[in-house]
């Protein structure tokens, strides 16, 4: 064990000096997509992101296999649920993701210098403490799947530091779902939690991580009064499939 927490630190030191380094390179052209209106904008960010992750992920010493991407119809835009363990999930779903897409995430991250230039341009900004911060960022997600983009969003609200295969979802992005009628993909990230562990700091463990697509959930002949059941239909959907493969 001592051995592993040694390594788990050169490991550290590796992959955030090589993201970092990326990082940079990907400063310019970030801040250069600008001037491109979206949903085009959006759209060309994604695919520097692949080419990014495509880059930095192996550098790290991380495999990543995607699972399900024949579940995305060509023309058609969804809302997708994903579970939450790391701070690995969103450099894996945000590229992972077929086709352009946004991820709701925390207006915090966007302070942190030359790194909030590029998180600031794949995300819709949410400050949870803010009740007009909340619906600010609703309108905006509303507006992101009015473009043809997809929107992702992690239901659990914050990361799952429990043993169980999920937490309880909240009920944003199934009335997201409902309201627009796009229909839901769930997908399913598998190991995040082994490469940045939530109880270890500055630890790094190169490991192999999945991500899986599931069968899209229609929506369109739901109403608001079918949020809750929408809402553990996806869980009880997730939950079964992460006992059945993790």
């Amino acid at each position: 064990m001592i051995v592993k927490n040694i390594f788990g630190r050169f490991f550290a030191f590796w992959a955030l000096l090589w993201f970092v380094v990326t990082m940079l390179l990907m400063l310019l052209p970030t801040w250069l997509l600008g001037l491109v209106k979206e949903p085009k904008r959006t759209t060309l960010f994604i695919q520097l992101s692949r080419i990014w992750m495509g880059v930095w992920l192996p550098l790290a010493g991380i495999r990543l296999r995607i699972k399900g991407r024949e579940k995305f119809k060509q023309n058609e835009n969804y809302v997708v649920v994903c579970n939450h363990n790391s701070f690995m999930d969103v450099p894996v779903t945000s590229p992972g993701i077929p086709g352009g897409n946004k991820t709701i995430a925390k207006i915090e991250m966007a302070k942190i210098p030359l790194f909030g230039i590029i998180y600031r341009r794949g995300s819709v900004l949410v400050d949870r403490k803010s009740e007009e911060s909340r619906l600010k960022s609703y309108a905006y997600m509303k507006r992101v799947l009015d473009m043809g983009l997809h929107m992702c969003i992690y239901p659990e609200g914050t990361r799952n530091k429990t043993n169980e295969p999920l937490k309880d979802f909240k009920e944003g992005a199934f009335r997201l779902a409902i309201e627009t009628k796009k229909p839901i993909i769930p997908a399913v990230l598998f190991n995040t939690r082994n490469v940045l562990p939530q109880h270890k700091t500055f630890y790094f463990w190169p490991s192999a991580i999945e991500m899986h697509f599931l069968d899209p959930v229609e929506t369109s002949n739901l109403s608001m009064q079918d949020v809750k059941a929408l809402k553990e239909k996806i869980h009880e959907m997730m939950w079964n499939y992460i006992e059945q493969h993790k």
